[in-house]
């Protein structure tokens, strides 16, 4: 089984929620970062490299560059819309039928240090951030930080399956738990009202946790 250091994980994200206008209109964005014990270039190698992203995501296939399709297995696709290696790249991010966007940097944050930020960009109105709010994409981020996290320090792959399992367990649970209150938070720093946000952090949480009503 996974062995997580819950506080320090969740410590180490800073999380923002914002908006912004692009070409279609307004947008919800869900901003992530991280800082990591590593050097740019390894960074960006492990969340560009199709063989280093299914060792702390999930596997992955297409084309990875400029222009190029590519598909998670069993997860979201997309288009590589820009890229600026080894500093930022943008993407469409497809799943259900519905597309958002993804805006990825990596930059230097000091002596062995550089920081990972992704936005995800939603369109206003969607219904899923309407439901479940902004954790609905950022405890997903959080989940996907912290396999990334665990692969560059210790080098080894993170099993996915391994990872669905760690969730159910006291630790994972925690770990879900403070990942929505952290964005439930962020939510209400944003402008949200707090019983609103408060309702959809509740419906996330069970969503992820497998308690949602039927």
């Amino acid at each position: 089984m996974l062995e997580v250091d819950v506080d320090h994980q969740i410590n180490a994200v800073q999380r923002k929620v914002g908006t912004k206008t692009i070409d279609a209109g307004q947008a919800d964005v869900v901003t992530i970062s991280q800082s990591y014990d590593t050097d740019v270039a390894d960074l960006w190698d492990a969340v560009t490299n199709a063989d280093r992203i299914q060792r702390w995501f999930l596997p992955i296939s297409g084309d990875l560059e400029l222009g190029g399709s590519y598909q998670l297995e069993g997860h979201a696709g997309g288009t590589v819309l820009t890229c600026d290696p080894p500093k930022n790249f943008t993407a469409t991010w497809e799943s259900g039928g519905k597309v958002s966007w993804i805006d990825v940097t990596v930059r230097d944050d000091g002596p062995n240090q550089a920081r990972l930020i992704v936005e995800h960009i939603a369109e206003a109105g969607d219904d899923m951030w309407d439901q479940f709010g902004p954790g609905a994409a950022g405890m997903g981020w959080d989940s996907m930080f912290l396999g990334l996290a665990l692969h560059l320090a210790t080098g080894r792959a993170v099993d996915p399956a391994v990872g669905q399992l760690w969730t159910a367990t006291d630790d994972g649970r925690r770990f879900l738990t403070l990942s929505g209150e952290r964005w439930y938070q962020a939510d209400v720093d944003a402008g949200a009202d707090p019983a609103s946000a408060r309702a959809s952090a509740d419906r996330c949480l069970a969503a992820y946790t497998g308690e949602a009503e039927n």
